[in-house]
Parts: C-alpha cells; sequence; structure tokens
C-alpha cells in the first residue's frame, strides 16, 4: 500500500489542489484511496465538498482524544474516503507538546483502517510542525508541489533537510518519490530555468544515500488554469466541474505517471456520494447558457451592432475649457449651460418595479451546480479554547 504526504511548506503552490485531484484520478481507476486532511485550514476538505465547521468527528478527535480513525471516515465514493480536518487542528500542537509520542499519533492509528485502501493521500500543512511530522512519520513516500519561481526552489532545502531528519529518527522507510511542477508557464524562461536546476539537483543525488536520491521531477506540468481556481468553490474536483480543461487533463496525466500506467481516461462523477441534483431554474439557466473552456471572461450574449453609438463621456468647464475625459477641448463662444433638473427627473423611491440588485440568483458552475456561497462564522468556544481557559 502507497501512502503519499503532499508536503510544501510554502503555500499557493498547488499542494491542496495537487491532492485532491490526483486522489480522484486514482479512484476512478478502481483504486481504493484515502484522504487524510492534516491542515487546520480544512482546504482538502471543502474541496471535496464537506463543511469543516459542525461538531463531526476529525482527525483533531484522532490525534488528541485517541479516536479510531474508522469513526473520524466520510465515505464520499465507492472507491473514496475522508478524514476531515477541524480548525482545532491549529491548537493541537500546544495540546500535544507534553505527550509522549507525539509525532507517531497518526502513524499507530493507521493499520486498523488502512488495509482496507490501496493509496493514502495526506494533504499537510504549510508548516514543519507536529501534524506535518505525523504525516511524514505515517507515509512511506513524499511528493512535493512546486511552483517553478526562484524562492519556491528556495525553500525545497530545507524541507529535503526536515524529510531526511524524520527519515533518519522516525520514518526509515521514507523516501522522495517526486517533484509536481504546479502552475507552469511553458512560455517563459523562468520556468525553463527553474525546471532545469530542479533536475540537474535531483540528478546530482542519483546514487547517494539521501532520501531523495531515486526522486523525478514529473514529466507531466501542470498548466495554469482558472478552472482549478474555480473548482474549490464549488466542492468539486477538477473532473466534476471541468472535465475537458487543461487542469483535468493535466492531472489525469499525472496520476498516470504516478501509477505507472500508459494513461488515464479523464474521469467524471467522482464525488457521487455527495452530489446533488441542481434546481430547476439553475439547470434551466445553464442549459440556456453556452460556455466555452477558453473564454470564461468574454460575454457574448449581448448581440452586436454595426452603428452602436459610442457612451456618452461627462465633460465640465474649468476655466474656460471643457474637459471631457482625458482630452481637454478649447471652450466654444458659446457657453455651455447645464439644463435643471425636475421633480420628474429624480427617482421615485416609492416605486418597488425595479428589481433590486441586492438579491441575485447564485453564480453557476459549468456543471450546473451553485457556487458555495462565503459564510463567516460565529465566534465560538472551540474545545481548544475550553482546555486553555
Amino acid at each position: 500500500m502507497r501512502r503519499i504526504a503532499v508536503i510544501n511548506q510554502k503555500g499557493g503552490v498547488g499542494k491542496t489542489t495537487s491532492c485532491c485531484n490526483v486522489g480522484a484520478a486514482i479512484a476512478s481507476t478502481g483504486r481504493r484511496v484515502l484522504m487524510i486532511d492534516l491542515d487546520p485550514q480544512a482546504h482538502l476538505s471543502m474541496h471535496l465538498g464537506v463543511d469543516p465547521y459542525p461538531n463531526r468527528t476529525s482527525v483533531y478527535d484522532v490525534l488528541t482524544d485517541n479516536v479510531p480513525i474508522s469513526e473520524a471516515s466520510i465515505q464520499l465514493s465507492d472507491n473514496m474516503h475522508l478524514i476531515p480536518a477541524h480548525i482545532d487542528l491549529a491548537a493541537a500542537e500546544m495540546e500535544l507538546v507534553s505527550v509522549m509520542g507525539r509525532e507517531v499519533i497518526l502513524r499507530d492509528a493507521l493499520p486498523e483502517f488502512s488495509e482496507q485502501f490501496d493509496v493514502i493521500m495526506m494533504d499537510c500543512p504549510p508548516s514543519l510542525g507536529v501534524l506535518t511530522i505525523n504525516g511524514l512519520a505515517a507515509a512511506n513516500e513524499v511528493m512535493i508541489p512546486l511552483q517553478p519561481h526562484f524562492l519556491a526552489l528556495q525553500g525545497v532545502g530545507k524541507l529535503l533537510e526536515t524529510i531526511e531528519l524524520v527519515q533518519k529518527r522516525i520514518n526509515p522507510e521514507l523516501i522522495v518519490s517526486g517533484i509536481i511542477l504546479c502552475m507552469y508557464e511553458a512560455g517563459t524562461r523562468l520556468a525553463a530555468e527553474v525546471t532545469s536546476d530542479l533536475r540537474e539537483f535531483v540528478a546530482a543525488a542519483r546514487g547517494t544515500r539521501k532520501p531523495w536520491s531515486d526522486a523525478k521531477v514529473f514529466e507531466t506540468c501542470i498548466r495554469r488554469n482558472i478552472k482549478l481556481a474555480e473548482s474549490p468553490g464549488y466542492g468539486k474536483t477538477i473532473f466534476d466541474y471541468a472535465s475537458s480543461s487543461n487542469g483535468a487533463i493535466d492531472y489525469a496525466a499525472l496520476a498516470a505517471e504516478i501509477l505507472g500506467v500508459d494513461r488515464i481516461e479523464v474521469p467524471t462523477q467522482i464525488l457521487t456520494a455527495l452530489d446533488e441534483a441542481p434546481s430547476a431554474d439553475a439547470a434551466s439557466e445553464t442549459d440556456a447558457a453556452s460556455e466555452t473552456d477558453g473564454a470564461d471572461d468574454v460575454d457574448d450574449s449581448r448581440p452586436m451592432t454595426e452603428a452602436s453609438p459610442l457612451p456618452e463621456v461627462p465633460s465640465l468647464e474649468i476655466e474656460g475649457r471643457i474637459v471631457s475625459g482625458p482630452h481637454e477641448i478649447e471652450a466654444s463662444e458659446a457657453p455651455v449651460e447645464a439644463e435643471p433638473r425636475t421633480a420628474a427627473d429624480e427617482p421615485d423611491a416609492s416605486d418597488e418595479s425595479t428589481p433590486s440588485t441586492a438579491e441575485s440568483s447564485p453564480t453557476l458552475s459549468s456543471s450546473g451546480g451553485a457556487r458555495i456561497p462565503i459564510q463567516f462564522e460565529e465566534a465560538v468556544e472551540s474545545d481548544s479554547e475550553a482546555r486553555f481557559g
């Protein structure tokens, strides 16, 4: 069984996106996948459509209260399970400071449940604390998502030192299996230079006893794609949200490279257990809209006319000169007089025929589902706050 920790202490490099979509692509092949969210921000849980805020059992309870890991598992589909995160994970490091063997709690909790799965993928937080060490101790391989920028490359050195330390003292079988290049822009010289330096660094470790001596820089690069940024807002994988996008094609190819198979057909409907039928209004609006993947921001619904009048630019007179937009025109001999406004020109506040802009229908995805609204939780006392007074 493969236990993969997806880790990078630098945020915003595509770590959660890669963990979610690679796991979904692997699950589509019939392999049983367990996803573990170790990030207090619970981004992986939200990406998979699971609300992290209700009082449900999570990985926090597994680490702090010795709750069996099977009780925290949520089945997303036939081949995919999730152990969600919770905001209280932010206090887990302080709660576990006096616990003996706090670095291997997750590793000790996995055996009774992990036999049901072929692949376990752990989304580690962007830090090198106790939660990340638990993920490294429970894994047998590490994958590092990396944005091909100079500062992101510099941070890999410190991460590899931590992995080497964990291998020596806690988990001797831990290795770095691969580096994933995310948000890749093939047309830039910077991306080519960083990729070349990275391949040279990995090649120089061949034959050594370093954890990354057998690592590879995956040939499949994840191109920058707006659909990958949109899909978490709908609680869907990229395959459920936009299966024909470049993001879906790239992650299917990456999963095939990780599994060592020729190819994986781009799957759809991964999160079958959480899918909800769209409303009738949403379905009708989706059928009426004709969207293309490459032109998300272009509105083609308005007809084009050959003699469309130009918008009127407001003008004002300053010291005898008429200023219209960015240009200045000499004032004419006849001064411009403003017409007085009458009561009929003023809008009637009592007129309720004009539709209110405050009430709008939810934004629809290309798959017909409504976007998850952003909610601000009320300030409530969490379990960790109660423990610390």
